[in-house]
């Protein structure tokens, strides 16, 4: 596979749509990128091959989507980069570009919304941000929690399942009711790991 780095103009009329493009891409999230391109007039260029049956068009390999938004807001050329590749290298990018993609730092996202937030109401920021208004709102009240957040993603946690008698059920439900006995002395953590004990004691002397 050849790549070109040089960035050519091409008229939009030029630019077919891959017919196995499997990228969709709601309404509003397509409006949100319509009003950036058109605030900022900043894009990731698109990525073509020359089309393999119709001379002087090129096929969309990535940014259908920047096409249609350069279309709505009646712009007559897009920036382009012109790849060389084959058509079984065209179907395992059009699988794959779209789906390499990161995660957020929840913490570092709070972080910037609430920056963001300092100059720019959240109406402003849902009309130009992917998030919708109740991420927004929610991202901006986050404290610390997105640190405990990602620790507890890193644990492995390890279901356990267990078949159990009538006689067995009265007395996990019996405990457990015990455990959470707001009147109980000791924390929840340690109420529940004395649960989980004493059934298996139980269990044992059944």
């Amino acid at each position: 596979m050849q790549t070109q780095s040089k960035i050519e103009s091409i008229s939009l009329d030029k630019l077919i749509a891959h017919p196995a493009n499997p990228n969709r891409m709601a309404g509003s999230a397509l409006k949100k990128l319509t009003s950036h391109i058109g605030r900022s007039g900043n894009y990731e260029p698109i990525v073509v091959r020359r089309h393999p049956k119709k001379d002087g068009c090129f096929e969309i390999i990535n940014g259908h989507h920047r096409k249609k938004a350069l279309e709505e807001l009646g712009t007559e050329r897009a920036d382009c980069l012109i790849w060389d590749v084959s058509d079984d290298e065209t179907l395992v990018l059009l699988s794959t570009l779209n789906r390499l993609s990161g995660n957020d730092d929840l913490h570092k996202k709070s972080e910037l919304i609430k920056q963001l937030s300092r100059r720019l109401d959240i109406k402003s920021l849902s009309r130009m941000l992917p998030d919708s208004r109740k991420s927004i709102e929610h991202l901006k009240t986050l404290g610390q929690t997105p640190k405990r957040i990602t620790i507890l993603n890193k644990c492995m946690l390890n279901a356990l399942v267990f078949f159990l008698t009538d006689e067995q059920k009265k007395i996990v439900n019996s405990t457990l009711k015990e455990a959470i006995d707001p009147g109980s002395k000791g924390t929840g953590a340690q109420k529940r790991a004395w649960a989980i004990v004493e059934i298996l004691r139980q269990a044992r002397r059944r």
